[in-house]
């Protein structure tokens, strides 16, 4: 009898620890006409994913594990190509790299970001798309088995072509990228810094509110409303797909865009565009108070919406047995 108890409470704990230590799985998916290059940054304190950045054709897939507890940001570089030293180079998203790896890099400006933070509070994965780093391409989260609600496993992002209606004074890149009103004119107010570096002073404005109107389920300024956030329960896997409503047209040096189709047509440099050196990333601030969901360790979800990967303090990252549930430990007491 002692020894068949023994078994069941090992049976338990062997369940408890493969579940929780059970690694999620990113599909990223190009829709777009032309290739991109999606690059990958984890949080300070989160594992490096393999790759940090590769070649993604158009119509193609690529599935990437991520381990449980992994938090960090994926976006697409578009019209890369070597330059004259070698270097690798993009239009947009470029991650400073000169190579096909990011390597802890972050996108430049302007970037549209899928933000993750996996196992977050209560065991919950919490996804976004954020604008706050401005727009290159469209992209959409999905999470495995659909949506619950309107905010708990359901799809997110932004499928609109914002740089068919971005503002002149915001366009970049020859209408390839449309930057954040941070990124643009650097102001306070904008920026969600200084005065303006908590939710009741710094609101929306007219910028992001072109954002917001076009992509309503994505973040268009540092503290927007939290209807732009969405949980699952942990376990999940995502995909991620470029371009997911309508394929964008390629714009290349000297020659014609392929024809699209559906309704939405942004411009997305391709492969053998005439690459140009993009801006350095612009700094967005938020202040201490953060924004976002707060988690069960009571840090803020990590860099919802303020597009700066190292905001939020690295969690410690204990023995797989010692972040165990509570059953676990209770049934080491048990066999003890």
């Amino acid at each position: 009898m002692g020894i068949a108890r023994v078994f069941v409470v090992l049976l338990v704990l062997i369940c408890i620890f493969l579940r929780e230590g059970r690694a999620a799985t990113f599909t990223f998916v190009n829709r777009c006409t032309g290739t991109v290059w999606p690059g990958i940054q984890s949080n300070a304190g989160s594992s490096r994913l393999d790759p940090t950045g590769f070649v993604l054709p158009p119509g193609t897939s690529r599935a990437v594990p991520a381990p449980s507890g992994w938090s960090g940001r994926v976006w697409a570089r578009t019209g890369c190509a070597q330059d004259g030293t070698g270097r690798m180079v993009c239009a947009t998203g470029d991650c400073g790299s000169g190579s096909l790896e990011c390597n802890g890099q972050n996108a430049a400006t302007p970037a549209t970001l899928a933000e993750f933070t996996l196992a977050g509070g209560n065991g919950d994965d919490f996804y976004d798309v954020s604008l706050v780093d401005g727009y290159n391409l469209p992209i959409l989260i999905e999470p495995a088995g659909g949506a619950t609600d309107a905010t708990t496993c359901a799809a997110a992002g932004c499928t609109a072509d914002l740089n068919a209606r971005c503002p002149a004074e915001l366009r970049t890149e020859g209408g390839a990228g449309c930057r954040s009103a941070c990124d643009a004119f650097g102001k306070p107010e904008y920026c969600c810094s200084g005065a303006y570096a908590n939710p009741n002073t710094c609101r929306p404005t007219a910028y992001s509110q072109v954002f917001k109107s076009a992509c309503p389920k994505s973040y268009s300024y540092a503290y927007d409303d939290p209807t732009s956030t969405f949980t699952c329960a942990g376990g999940r896997d995502y995909t991620v797909t470029f371009c997911p409503v309508a394929t964008p047209s390629v714009k290349s040096s000297g020659g014609t865009a392929p024809p699209t189709t559906g309704g939405l047509t942004p411009t997305l440099p391709g492969a053998g565009a005439t690459p140009q050196m993009p801006r350095t990333a612009g700094g967005q601030q938020s202040g201490p108070d953060g924004q976002g969901v707060m988690l069960g360790d009571n840090s803020w979800l990590a860099s919802l919406a303020t597009g700066d990967a190292s905001s939020a303090p690295p969690r410690p990252r204990l023995p797989l047995a010692l972040r165990a549930s509570p059953l676990a430990l209770l049934l080491l007491r048990l066999l003890l």
